[in-house]
């Protein structure tokens, strides 16, 4: 997750279908939108077609801008509350995409094969939901926020929920929790020190807790269906 200006890293359920060797379809159809919407932008940049202003004016419509929740002007009506997820679309640049999918790749199919595929993009999109909810609340500069961070950590925090509460997992899972907590807490410190403060950590961290508590939601809710 990060400030776009500077071109850093930041029916039923569904079955999945990673057990096949497949990539389930909803990881791929967000990958595909991201990926399209990045490479596009891309030839824009190197001029070869359209106009190296696209980017800026996909972050103008689409990046999460803090300054939209005190007062100032929408380009459109619904922008104050379509970049709550919009902005999980949007990259700054190849680098920052490519790890955002391998990200997504590589805890995805992990949620999908727990709660099938609307599962996972009910997790992912509260998580980023959650992500810019919490950045919007903290966040001290006026500068835009783009990337799928807030919902990749969404993932992780699910991942790190069904962990701590399995009844084969509980002996030492408070270790576990801390172990996790303190992991996540070294990375945004280690990111933040490597991209000069230019890391949405608020974003992270919102993602991470929203998906956590979607997560638990869900197991509640299938519990009661049982």
């Amino acid at each position: 997750m990060t400030d776009p200006a500077t071109h850093d890293i930041s029916g039923s359920t569904g079955t999945a279908s990673g057990a096949s060797g497949r990539i389930s379809r909803v990881l791929l159809v967000i990958a595909a939108v991201c990926i399209l919407i990045e490479l596009v932008l891309q030839a824009a940049d190197m001029k070869l077609f359209g106009s190296p202003l696209w980017r800026s004016r996909a972050y103008q419509y689409g990046a999460f801008w803090p300054g939209l929740l005190h007062g100032w002007r929408p380009n459109y009506g619904a922008q104050p509350y379509a970049m709550f997820l919009t902005y999980a679309m949007l990259h700054g640049g190849i680098g920052h995409l490519v790890g955002n999918m391998f990200t997504l790749l590589a805890l995805g199919e992990t949620v999908v094969r727990r709660v099938g595929q609307r599962g996972f993009l009910l997790i992912y999109s509260i998580a980023a939901l959650g992500g810019a909810g919490l950045f919007g609340l903290l966040a001290t500069s006026p500068r835009p926020m783009v990337g799928a961070s807030g919902a990749l950590f969404g993932l992780a925090g699910a991942l790190v929920y069904w962990n701590f509460v399995t009844p084969t997992h509980r002996a030492g899972r408070m270790r576990r929790l801390a172990g996790a907590i303190g992991s996540m807490i070294v990375l945004n410190a280690l990111l933040w020190v490597l991209l000069d403060g230019l890391l949405a950590w608020e974003t992270h961290l919102g993602g991470f807790i929203a998906g956590w508590l979607a997560a638990m939601a869900l197991d509640r809710l299938g519990r009661k269906e049982r």
